[in-house]
């Protein structure tokens, strides 16, 4: 009676365990038949056969679809279109509660974070959260010291793409007055004969309250400090003094275009701290005050 009962159990056992096989079986072939496409490089499959070419160009390096503005190439087609609204200025993806406009959906998505408040990507080392993962990401540069962004002129290395791009002016700046005696270049023709005085040995710079010529216009801006007793700071670009230091080298940002103050929720920057200040009120919805 007990080989019985145990023999029957060991039927329904492997009747159960063929089913289960057999349903697994008939998922994987209909796993096959949806996605019949299979790269031959890393296996990955597709339901289309031009889902399959397009992805085989990762493995290639291949891009065919080049934007007729700017020469940029791209391995599918889609990008292609998106990157063409950047020159177009198209921006379909309205915010329905700002009413701001992007050229891409992800980019809409990401800013809504702003409205909503949350911050989902938070860093494991710290803990400080952001609304965007992309800024996450630069953030936690950071902790590692690591400097992803590479200058291709220069070779200088940057934490932070915006960086990048800003340092990047110094290489665009064009000098085409060049001195003949010496060979330095200057974008202004202007700087050229300022600069040229310093081999002629002329001083045509000269102070109007002491009468003490230079040979240069910066020199003469320095010298002032001494009739401006109360703004010791003066600035060598304009002649703008100040009474601390500290003002004089926030005042300087003006001149070098340089804009270290960058904002973390949407990436804008700024010459000055406080402008950051003022324009991080519009992710906040606080009331700016007029100035």
């Amino acid at each position: 009676m007990e080989k019985q009962l145990l023999s029957e159990q060991t039927n329904d056992y492997e009747e159960k365990l063929f089913i289960v096989n057999s349903n697994l079986i008939n998922t994987k072939m209909v796993k096959s038949i949806a996605r019949p496409y299979q790269c031959d490089i890393c296996g990955k499959a597709f339901t289309k056969n031009s889902h399959l070419t397009d992805h085989r160009r990762t493995h290639t390096g291949d891009k065919p679809f080049h934007c007729e503005f700017c020469a940029k190439s791209f391995p599918v087609q889609s990008s292609l279109i998106k990157h063409i609204l950047v020159h177009t200025g198209e921006k379909q993806y309205h915010c329905e509660i700002c009413s701001k406009a992007f050229s891409q959906n992800s980019n809409l998505k990401k800013h809504k974070l702003i409205h909503s408040g949350e911050k989902p990507y938070q860093c494991g080392i710290c803990g400080k959260s952001f609304a965007v993962e992309n800024y996450l990401i630069q953030h936690k540069y950071i902790h590692t010291k690591e400097k992803p962004y590479h200058c291709g002129i220069c070779g200088k290395l940057f934490s932070r793409k915006n960086y990048l791009l800003v340092h990047k002016r110094v290489h665009k700046v064009v000098k085409p007055f060049q001195c003949q005696t010496c060979g330095e270049s200057f974008s202004k023709e202007k700087g050229l004969i300022q600069h040229g005085v310093i081999h002629t040995g002329g001083k045509p710079f000269v102070c109007d309250i002491c009468g003490k010529a230079f040979s240069q216009n910066n020199y003469l801006f320095i010298h002032k400090r001494i009739h401006q007793p109360g703004k010791p700071y003066c600035c060598e670009f304009c002649g703008k003094a100040f009474t601390v230091n500290k003002n004089l080298i926030q005042h300087k940002v003006v001149h070098s275009e340089n804009k270290p103050y960058h904002c973390e929720i949407c990436g804008k920057i700024f010459s000055r701290k406080n402008e950051l200040t003022v324009h991080k009120r519009v992710h906040t919805g606080e009331k700016t005050i007029p100035l």
